[in-house]
């Protein structure tokens, strides 16, 4: 699984994320490192929970094929350069992307996608 660049994971009201996310350690892009941690209103608290969260995960690099992918998606369809990455970082390595904004990536064919929130599976292509 590839885990969506989901800031809101820090606030309290997302606590079933949060264990979503400790029970199954999916993997990150190395663009959510980016998205995340330069939130320019990121408390100091969750900068801190963010930055020991992306030193233990698996974070995936920006690899000439993922770059390739993000360029394919973009040509295709408005999608905003971190989606592109993202989702072509999910395809690249074969992973599932674990996000709540289903609707920005279900036109992807054979990305596969789960909203950790309603455990909802989707598979298109």
């Amino acid at each position: 699984m590839l885990l969506d660049s989901i800031i809101y994971a820090a606030l309290p009201k997302y606590a079933a994320l949060q264990s979503f996310i400790a029970k199954h350690a999916p993997a990150v892009s190395a663009i959510s490192r980016v998205e995340v941690l330069g939130y320019h209103l990121l408390s100091q608290v969750d900068r801190t929970d963010f930055e020991e969260f992306f030193s233990t995960a698996t974070v995936l690099p920006i690899s000439d094929s993922v770059l390739a992918k993000a360029i394919e998606f973009r040509q295709i369809r408005k999608l905003s350069l971190g989606d592109a990455l993202i989702a072509g970082t999910a395809l690249v390595h074969g992973l599932r992307l674990v996000t709540r904004n289903a609707v920005d990536f279900d036109w992807i064919e054979g990305l596969t996608l789960l909203d950790p929130l309603t455990g909802d599976t989707s598979e298109f292509g």
